[in-house]
């Protein structure tokens, strides 16, 4: 799959192609609805499909502050679309100047000059352009003009996690910030996932014979609500069961939030350094004080049985 970063990267003689634009954070089971519409209408065209996304996220550029925490990094979101076939991933850098391009020079600049479009593929609810001007009906008028279809695809509605609502990036932001990541998994169509380098803490769990993995999450990361979950330390190309570890520490009076996998049943992991990610399964317990050391180490010793019994479980589904 080809990553081209700007409009400037698409290559020159780039032909006729099957587009769909969107933030697509955490390509989610409404997002992966769109995109494999997208990928089957280009198979049957003969053509290539492109996923266009933005950076920073266009809140970011035009309300500063409020940048949404994001379910995934470009890089995985890219991963994900080259999963469900798509050929190239375009992310556009949105900065102030661009955000100012009204709808009818977008579809031109982007749609039109650089990627050739031969259909667009989009959610019933897609704005465009300056000021979120156009919309999918003004899109299809401009289709007319320049020789593309324009396609909506409904999305489907979530489960009972969701109440019935569609489903959106915004729900799911909601649900790994109350913890539930159950039902956050239930959107993506798979775990929650965070990702980051494994940097040196305190090393209170090393001593306390549970040594975990410091994660320094990446900016702007969708970190799920404070307490122990049971999941998955992905590390040197291993998905490793893991009880995890959110919060401030405060049986140590810790005051800055972390996250922290501890390998189950794993000696000798030497993992300082090295990117890593963090798949949440499911909420074990909120974050605790106790009144001893050895009160603490027996709660701990209980969640690791617990997280051993909860990833056994999935992975027995899986199999």
């Amino acid at each position: 799959m080809q990553r081209w970063r700007g409009l400037e990267d698409i290559p020159e003689d780039w032909g006729r192609s099957v587009v769909t634009i969107g933030s697509y954070d955490g390509v989610h089971r409404g997002h992966q609805l769109i995109i494999r519409h997208a990928v089957d209408r280009a198979r049957e065209l003969g053509v290539p499909a492109v996923v266009v996304t933005f950076d920073p996220h266009p809140s970011e550029v035009v309300r500063p502050g409020s940048h949404p925490p994001l379910l995934a990094p470009h890089h995985r979101r890219a991963e994900l679309c080259a999963d469900l076939g798509v050929d190239a991933v375009l992310i556009l850098p949105f900065t102030k100047e661009f955000s100012k391009l009204s709808p009818a020079d977008f579809v031109v600049k982007v749609l039109v000059d650089k990627l050739h479009a031969r259909a667009v593929v989009e959610g019933p609810n897609f704005r465009f352009g300056h000021k979120a001007a156009g919309d999918v009906e003004f899109l299809t008028d401009q289709g007319r003009v320049y020789d593309f279809d324009v396609e909506v695809v409904d999305l489907y509605e979530s489960g009972a996690a969701g109440g019935g609502e569609p489903f959106s990036s915004t729900l799911t932001r909601r649900l790994v910030a109350e913890g539930e990541v159950l039902g956050a998994a239930e959107i993506l169509g798979r775990p929650h996932r965070v990702e980051g380098v494994v940097v040196r803490g305190a090393q209170r769990g090393r001593e306390m014979g549970f040594p975990t993995a410091n994660v320094e999450t990446l900016p702007h990361t969708a970190i799920p609500a404070d307490g122990v979950y049971a999941g998955w330390l992905h590390a040197q190309g291993e998905a490793m069961p893991a009880a995890i570890s959110v919060g401030t520490n405060p049986q140590f009076e810790g005051t800055e939030r972390t996250v922290e996998a501890y390998a189950i049943d794993r000696v000798g992991l030497d993992l300082y350094g090295l990117h890593v990610c963090v798949d949440f399964l499911a909420f074990v317990r909120g974050q605790a004080t106790f009144d001893t050391l050895d009160a603490l180490l027996e709660q701990i010793a209980r969640d690791v049985a617990r997280c051993r019994e909860l990833v056994a479980g999935a992975e027995q589904r899986k199999a």
